[in-house]
């Protein structure tokens, strides 16, 4: 029983392994790009628009939506990140049906590497709106004593983040192995059913808290929709 995919080695030359996590990694990657070029190749104004458009265009609008409920501001920014992190984690989860398919985000070094890019794109964002100075002062609010417990926080977060998928995904693949063999005409279907589910809504989980992370760095001075509205239209 392969527990997570780092255990399954296809080729190794002293410290250089190629594992099912960095293979799988890539097949999902090459996925989303070939989709992504088939889908926008023949892209058409107006309401005639093939099967493909129509629901690249509903994914888009629902996460520019889901972005805007939960950071209050415009979600044109944030958008091509947050929509890579969903994307990548719910198509890797959803493929992990697929006999034979090992799920990278059944791996900890996979969701510890998403979690410490949600790491870096918070200060990153936040930097932007507010200047250096003014971000770096969000640490000593509202007193300097506050500096170590700020910084464990970050750092915490990111930990909870890479454990919190990690833990579901892999937990989820053991317990659906374990039904199987000891039901195994009946509980494939079921599982296979629960996995996509569950992988879905870890995506989900991981985008939301994603951009809250970053939208807690940006909340001070964030630019409202209607202000990215007024700046897009060049009115003061």
């Amino acid at each position: 029983m392969t527990i997570t995919p780092d255990s399954v080695v296809y080729w190794q030359w002293g410290p250089v392994v190629i594992n099912a996590t960095l293979v799988f990694t890539w097949v999902t990657m090459a996925l989303l790009v070939g989709v992504s070029v088939v889908v926008t190749r023949k892209l058409t104004p107006g309401f005639e628009m093939g099967r493909g458009q129509n629901a690249l265009e509903a994914v888009v609008g629902t996460l520019r939506e889901q972005i805007r409920e939960v950071s209050r501001q415009d979600p044109e920014r944030f958008l091509s990140f947050i929509g890579t992190l969903f994307l990548f984690i719910v198509l890797s989860n959803v493929l992990g049906v697929i006999p034979g398919y090992q799920s990278p985000t059944g791996s900890l070094t996979t969701t510890a590497a998403l979690a410490v890019c949600v790491f870096f794109a918070v200060p990153l964002f936040g930097i932007q709106d507010k200047g250096l100075s003014a971000y770096l002062k969000n640490y000593i609010k509202p007193t300097p004593i506050m500096l170590p417990f700020n910084i464990i926080g970050e750092l915490s977060r990111t930990l909870a983040l890479a454990v919190r998928l990690f833990g579901n995904i892999m937990s989820g693949s053991l317990i659906a192995a374990i039904l199987i063999g000891v039901v195994p005409l009946f509980f494939p279907v079921v599982m296979n059913v629960f996995s996509i589910l569950i992988g879905v809504i870890q995506a989900y989980i991981f985008s939301v808290l994603a951009m809250v992370y970053i939208a807690s760095g940006t909340a001070a001075t964030g630019r409202t929709d209607e202000k990215a509205q007024d700046e897009r239209k060049g009115e003061p």
